[in-house]
């Protein structure tokens, strides 16, 4: 199996680059979030995957290892092809994936394209402890714009007088269901109901 290619990188796409390795030219499919890692570059060290069917090998390629991780989990999921893994990685980035899954948010995987609510429900009840396993104590948050508005949240309850730990525990789940939530006050009362 090829773990990684280095070289230069003489055709970019955002669906695949073509990597000369010593004048060799690998053609590697890549998700959304990678390409924008590389469109700046002219060489890389890019992580790999070998995928082989019926067809024949194909390369995916991934700037780093925490995306590849992931997406051996995700093909390793019955109904779920490289691709849709890759359309996936394409959708969200590895930390919001990771975060759909151990949060169990069915309708974040379900806006993805080819991903229906059972297949949404097979990806979480088959890897929420793999991932778990693999995130350790991280928090998982859904996107940057939630994380300043889940920060200012975390730093007024905290300040208000409750636990830290149960706090961030309440404000993950909300934040993984109620993902258009962009006002400090709207996070801040949804968390004092479910804290009485």
């Amino acid at each position: 199996m090829i773990a990684y290619l280095q070289g230069k990188l003489t055709l970019k796409n955002p669906a695949f680059v073509y990597v000369d390795c010593n004048g060799v030219g690998y053609h590697v499919n890549i998700s959304l979030n990678t390409y924008s890692k590389l469109e700046e570059l002219d060489a890389i060290k890019i992580m790999t995957y070998m995928h082989t069917n019926d067809d024949g090998p194909t390369l995916y390629g991934f700037m780093d290892e925490g995306e590849r991780a992931i997406f051996v989990m995700l093909i390793s999921v019955s109904g779920v092809g490289p691709n849709t893994a890759r359309v996936i990685l394409s959708y969200m980035t590895t930390e919001e994936t990771k975060s759909a899954i151990v949060h169990e948010n069915v309708v974040a995987l379900n806006k993805v394209k080819g991903i229906g609510p059972k297949t949404a429900k097979r990806i979480i009840l088959d890897l929420k402890d793999k991932v778990l396993k693999i995130s350790g104590d991280q928090p998982l948050i859904m996107s940057e714009s939630n994380n300043t508005v889940r920060n200012e949240a975390l730093s007024a309850l905290v300040a208000l007088g409750f636990p830290k730990n149960s706090v961030e525990k309440q404000l993950n789940s909300i934040l993984s269901t109620n993902s258009d939530i962009d006002q400090v006050e709207d996070i801040i009362k949804l968390v004092l109901k479910q804290m009485r």
